[in-house]
């Protein structure tokens, strides 16, 4: 039986295996590799995305247009959706979320809008959250809170061999202070208020990755929590890194050891190493 309310989100916060089991719609952002542009999830693997940037092809990202979210809320209600309920990367870092209030506008049905604030599966635990809140009986307004106050208790650290792609990007925000260092440190970053910015310099990559799981096991608490490990094209460290945590934190519900998908692959680049931790509400 189809939900009153539909759940959307975009192709940076869930992969397929997750929206499928959660029965939420994924709006893809686009990969340009060269002169080529490709939907994420399909063609434009995570794989191929770094194996581009260590060749130093041109690799860029764009948000959907409005007409594709529109396009995306009108087969809800034809489904029989009521209402829809859309949650989405931070604003800060994509115009995705703008995209979606656009095509709100036109909706035939009523849609909820809502930033995360965070980027990857800090989106993703929101988004799973407000499909928990809808199946259990919430409105829209109430499951849009929910994905919002899910998303403002999570943590999302990071590690990058190089802030040189995020520099590409624009994406690097306040991090650009490290920018000219970059050859001399390992940057451990956050993401603050939907804006990634440095946290910490570390000399060596071994160093770097062991304070990353002391900040994640410090972000863990005692409290009940998930926690995700994302990596692209670093498996081996992101499985160690996964197994120190199962060993250290207190309260650990579900970990998720994942690839980040292509659009993000693209702008932090091969090596890169997460932990999100997001507290239950």
């Amino acid at each position: 039986m189809a939900r009153r309310v539909a759940l959307v989100t975009d192709s940076t916060s869930v992969d397929r295996a997750m929206a499928d089991a959660l029965d939420v719609v994924v709006v893809p952002l686009q990969v340009v590799i060269g002169a080529r542009s490709y939907d994420e999830g399909s063609a434009a693997s995570p794989e191929t995305v770094a194996a581009a940037l260590k060749e130093w092809s041109p690799v860029s990202t764009s948000r959907p247009a409005p007409e594709v979210f529109l396009r995306a809320y009108e087969a809800a209600a034809e489904n029989g959706a009521e209402a829809v309920l859309s949650v989405h990367l931070s604003g800060e870092v994509s115009g995705t979320y703008e995209s979606a209030e656009l095509a709100a506008k036109g909706a035939s049905v009523p849609v909820r809008v809502v930033d995360s604030r965070q980027i990857g599966m800090g989106t993703g635990f929101a988004v799973r959250a407000a499909v928990e809140a809808l199946d259990a009986g919430a409105g829209v307004d109430d499951a849009a809170e929910v994905a919002r106050r899910r998303a403002v208790g999570t943590s999302a650290l990071f590690y990058v061999d190089t802030l040189e792609y995020l520099r590409r990007g624009g994406r690097v925000g306040a991090a650009a202070a490290l920018v000219g260092s970059a050859l001399a440190v390992k940057p451990l970053l956050k993401v603050e208020d939907g804006r990634i910015v440095p946290l910490e310099k570390v000399r060596t990559s071994g160093r770097a990755l062991s304070r990353l799981e002391e900040l994640a096991v410090v972000a863990a608490g005692d409290e009940p929590v998930d926690i995700a490990v994302s990596h692209l094209a670093n498996p081996d460290r992101a499985e160690t890194l996964a197994e120190r945590l199962r060993s250290r934190v207190l309260k650990l519900d579900e970990l998720v050891v994942n690839q980040v998908g292509a659009v993000i692959g693209a702008h932090v680049g091969p090596g890169m190493l997460a932990v999100v931790v997001s507290p239950h509400l």
